[in-house]
């Protein structure tokens, strides 16, 4: 890439190129700027910049292909501002400000092409609120707020269109709980909690419908262990151990069912949700913490950015199936 950065977001557009956004450069250096990778060359090229910077933002792509980019850190305030990027003419515009401000929150399409935004930091404590966008008005609405206040969670939409978030940090402490957003109503329940307390993890719909949930951090702590949820019982099961413990990993199913995991070391594993066992796969030529993975259109996997250590990556690398 252009620009060594973190805790950026990564989104692929439906003319098959990657738009990389924001992050961090260190601890003090907040970034603004957007970059483009086309698989067809390899390539990294500018694009235009966000009107703010921002890290621990999300980028959400719209059914009619604009980018969504929502709330962040800019190093003084958590944000309310929402932008839209156009990859017609490269540019951003302000769109309508979230109700809340919120940095480490989720955004999920649903089945009708609205937003739905939830959680997160706000301004000293974490927040429960959610809220939709619509693209068609550019507008927010608050919706039903979640039972639980939470931070660096996980948002699944599910088969039946409905939204299973699960853990994270709250302000009573690490939370195991997981609850589900019912579109026609608006209204959050509570579904069964998770073995294990759990946030900075990952969640990924399987091509069965069920959820696999892997790793996060418990007290200062990385975890190797993964759990399986299935929206037909509302229950959890465990399922075997990843070989380490990751944080601020990535997972990404790929296009044989199979889920790559990566990130908080360079080892790579490979979940098999037929057997529900881990295999080790290639390792990364880096470590990588706060790093994205995108699956492209070709079933390769590119990953970008990251921490190793206390130096900042700007390299991306591939990962093929063989």
């Amino acid at each position: 890439m252009n620009t060594a950065r973190y805790e950026h977001t990564a989104s692929l557009l439906t003319n098959e190129q990657v738009l990389v956004t924001g992050g961090r450069y260190n601890s003090s250096s907040y970034l603004n700027d957007a970059e483009l990778y086309d698989p067809t060359t390899g390539t990294w090229t500018t694009t235009g910049s966000m009107n703010y910077v921002r890290r621990s933002h999300k980028a959400s792509v719209l059914k009619n292909g604009k980018v969504l980019v929502t709330g962040g850190f800019n190093g003084l305030q958590r944000l309310t501002s929402a932008e839209l990027y156009d990859p017609s003419t490269g540019t951003w515009t302000f769109t309508g400000n979230m109700s809340y401000s919120r940095a480490g929150h989720t955004a999920s399409i649903l089945a009708n092409g609205s937003v739905l935004v939830t959680g997160g930091r706000a301004s000293i404590s974490f927040a429960n609120t959610t809220e939709l966008y619509d693209p068609s008005t550019e507008t927010w609405t608050t919706t039903g707020s979640m039972n639980n206040d939470r931070r660096d969670h996980t948002a699944s939409v599910l088969s039946n269109g409905q939204v299973l978030v699960t853990g994270g940090l709250g302000n009573s402490g690490f939370l195991n709980s997981a609850e589900l957003y019912d579109p026609l109503t608006g209204i959050w329940t509570m579904t069964n909690n998770m073995t294990d307390t759990r946030y900075y993890h990952t969640a990924t719909v399987l091509t069965d419908g069920k959820v696999l949930v892997t790793g996060g951090l418990i007290n200062a702590s990385s975890i190797n262990r993964a759990e399986l949820y299935d929206p037909s019982m509302g229950t959890w099961t465990p399922t075997s151990n990843m070989n380490s413990g990751r944080q601020l990993h990535t997972a990404s199913i790929l296009r044989n069912g199979k889920v790559l995991v990566i990130g908080d070391s360079n080892r790579a594993d490979l979940y098999d949700p037929l057997t529900g066992n881990w295999t080790m796969t290639d390792n990364m030529n880096h470590v990588r913490s706060g790093h994205t993975a995108s699956v492209l259109t070709n079933g390769t996997v590119l990953v970008t950015g990251g921490s190793e250590s206390d130096i900042t990556l700007n390299s991306s690398e591939l990962y093929q199936l063989s």
